[in-house]
């Protein structure tokens, strides 16, 4: 096999590893906003007075 040849299947080789990771990446991306949005959702006073009830509430005071 000659040296163009060769080089040629690298760059194809090398753009389709880099196009496997990009297919990948959205996903991932998507995953993790919904995990940090759960996250933030949770910690939210709202939630927290919902989970917790009134005792968050009288813990706080005494602080």
């Amino acid at each position: 096999m000659d040296e163009q040849t060769k080089d040629m299947l690298d760059v194809t080789a090398i753009s389709t590893a880099i196009l496997s990771l990009a297919s990948w990446l959205p996903p991932v991306a998507s995953l993790l906003t919904i995990i940090w949005l759960g996250i933030r959702i949770y910690e939210s006073d709202t939630v927290q007075k919902l989970v917790h009830g009134e005792t968050k509430k009288k813990l706080d005071k005494q602080d």
